[in-house]
């Protein structure tokens, strides 16, 4: 069986018993965290916080494992770029320069450059498993009562639930789609790239017919039972705040102050060893 790419991923953990509040507020404060810093002991230790966090909510990593590594080779390209655009970005960061391999031209290889670009990395390691995290251990229902509770209107966080809930459907309707394709000889898996580019468009105009016809369908049903007319809602998947949230919120408050104090103690959101 398929694993479901972001999609809700049921388990008994300490993560999951979390309110959607709670793990929203976390992981909107941990992302502006990790974002502002460039220092590598803040990162070393989120990078650390992330992965107690993946243990204790019992997510396998096959189950998530086709995202992680996409993003592992866009963080790879987006390195690479990085150094062929600017290679000399890190020695203009830190100050000085110390050349480990002369290159071609302006391409050489400092240790300012490469620590620069561990640091670029490890930003990005840090944040995407906590994203992912976040999706699949919190309920499209959940999240968007979370949503409304800190004051997005309820529209717009149905909007969002909704988005999330049809992905795993989009999904299972593209592989019975391409099955169906395949059954009449029109594979994706093998050929030459521009056969297989056009094969594709085989699969994607059923599938773009299907979503829009699922979306008039949930459109009109919306319709029918009035959604829309008051002013607020109820949510039927909405939790109340235990201790344990409050202790959750309290850790990763605190856990910000942490990278925020660290980052500019010294006015510079860079840790220069240099």
């Amino acid at each position: 069986m398929a694993v479901e790419m972001l999609g809700y991923i049921e388990k008994t953990s300490p993560i999951h018993r979390l309110t959607g509040t709670t793990k929203l507020i976390g992981f909107l404060l941990f992302t502006t965290a990790t974002m502002f810093t460039y220092d590598t002991r803040v990162l070393l230790v989120m990078g650390l916080v992330s992965i107690v966090l993946f243990r204790l909510s019992r997510i396998q990593f096959r189950e998530v494992r086709f995202v992680l590594i996409f993003t592992a080779l866009f963080v790879l390209i987006n390195a690479l770029a990085v150094y062929l655009f600017e290679p000399e970005q890190g020695v203009a960061i830190y100050g000085s320069r110390h050349v480990l391999l002369e290159g071609i031209g302006r391409f050489t290889v400092t240790a300012e450059q490469l620590f620069y670009l561990f640091n670029l990395i490890l930003k990005y390691s840090v944040i995407v498993p906590i994203a992912v995290l976040f999706l699949v251990t919190t309920h499209p229902t959940e999240f968007a009562s979370s949503l409304n509770r800190i004051g997005v209107p309820y529209k717009i966080a149905f909007a969002v639930s909704l988005a999330l809930r049809y992905i795993p459907d989009v999904q299972a309707d593209f592989r019975t789609i391409a099955n169906a394709q395949e059954a009449r000889g029109i594979a994706v898996s093998h050929g030459s790239l521009w056969q297989r580019a056009r094969n594709s468009i085989q699969i994607l105009l059923p599938l773009l017919f299907t979503s829009l016809e699922r979306i008039e369908t949930v459109s009109n049903a919306m319709d029918l039972r009035g959604f829309g007319a008051g002013r607020k809602r109820t949510w039927y998947n909405q939790q109340t705040m235990t201790r344990i949230d409050y202790v959750a919120i309290s850790c990763i408050v605190l856990l910000t102050i942490f990278s925020f104090v660290v980052t500019f103690h010294d006015g510079n959101r860079f840790y220069n060893p240099f």
